[in-house]
C-alpha cells in the first residue's frame, strides 16, 4: 500500500532539516526514493552535498546550507525555499542537539542552544511555512525522543525539557492544523545509530556498537508508512526503540 500511495508523489515536495547525516539523511533519501522533490537543510556543507547528490540519482533535489540555530535568519531560509517551490507536502524536523550534564555543571548556554534548535526552530519554521503546508494539505513530522515522554536516566534534564516542549508544540500544532487538512506526527525514538549517539556512548565511557541500536533506515521506513496513509487516517504518535536493549 505504501508504494502504491507514494508513487503518485512525483510532483510533491518534502523538506527535511538535519539532512546532512543520521536520521535526517535516511529520511531524505527515503522520500527521494518515493518520488518527492527534496529540499534538504543542513549545517555541514560537505555532508549536505553528499545527501543531495545521493538524492539527485532518484529525484529532483536541492540543498540549503543553513544553521537553524540562527533563528533571526530563518526568514531568509524560507524565502530561498519559496523561490524553488510553491507547495510543501511534507515537512520533517530532524535537526536536533543534545548536551549532557548534571545540575551542578550544565551551563545555561547549553540549555539555550538546545532550546533554539530543538524547540524554537521547529516551531518558527512550521509557522513560516504554514501557507505552503495548508495549500498542499501537507504533513509535518516532529522527530522526538523517548525522553520526551518519560525520563529514565540522569544528566539530561535540559535535553528532556526541550523534548517535552517539542511534544507540546506538536500536539498544539496538530489541534490547530487538522481542521485545515494538515496532519502532524510525533516520533519518539530510542537509541539510534547516529553520530550523536556515538558521541553519547563515548561520553558515557561505553562501547558503541551500532548494530545493537535502532537504525536510521528503520525510522525512515516507519515514517514513510505513516505518511502514506490515506486522508481518512492520521498517525499522531509513534514510539520506536531498539529490539535489543543496551
Amino acid at each position: 500500500m505504501t508504494d502504491v500511495h507514494l508513487q503518485q508523489a512525483a510532483e510533491r515536495v518534502a523538506l527535511v532539516t538535519g539532512a546532512s547525516s543520521g536520521i535526517g539523511r535516511a529520511l531524505s533519501l527515503a522520500l527521494a526514493q518515493s518520488g518527492f522533490k527534496l529540499c534538504a537543510v543542513g549545517r555541514s556543507r560537505d555532508r549536505l552535498a553528499d545527501t543531495v547528490a545521493a538524492a539527485e540519482v532518484l529525484t529532483s533535489a536541492k540543498g540549503f546550507e543553513f544553521d537553524i540555530a540562527r533563528g533571526e535568519n530563518l526568514k531568509l531560509l524560507v524565502e530561498a525555499i519559496k523561490e524553488d517551490v510553491v507547495r510543501l507536502d511534507v515537512l520533517v524536523h530532524a535537526a536536533g542537539v543534545l548536551q549532557q550534564g548534571t545540575l551542578d555543571d550544565a551551563t545555561i548556554d547549553d540549555f539555550d542552544e538546545q532550546y533554539r534548535i530543538n524547540v524554537r526552530a521547529p516551531y518558527a519554521l512550521t509557522q513560516l511555512l504554514l501557507p505552503l503546508l495548508v495549500r498542499a494539505r501537507g504533513q509535518v513530522v516532529f522527530l522526538n525522543s523517548s525522553v520526551g515522554l518519560a525520563i529514565n536516566r540522569p544528566e539530561i534534564a535540559q535535553y528532556a525539557a526541550t523534548k517535552h516542549a517539542l511534544k507540546a508544540v506538536a500536539d498544539s500544532v496538530r489541534a490547530e492544523l487538522n481542521p485545515k487538512g494538515v496532519k502532524v506526527l510525533s516520533v519518539y525514538l530510542g537509541r539510534t545509530a547516529t553520530p550523536m549517539q556515538a558521541m553519547l556512548f563515548q561520553q558515557e565511557a561505553r562501547v558503541y556498537d551500532a548494530k545493537r541500536l535502532l537504525q536510521p533506515e528503520d525510522v525512515a521506513t516507519m515514517v514513510l508508512a505513516a505518511l502514506a496513509l490515506p486522508r481518512t487516517a492520521e498517525v499522531t504518535d509513534m514510539s520506536i526503540r531498539p529490539m535489543e536493549k543496551t
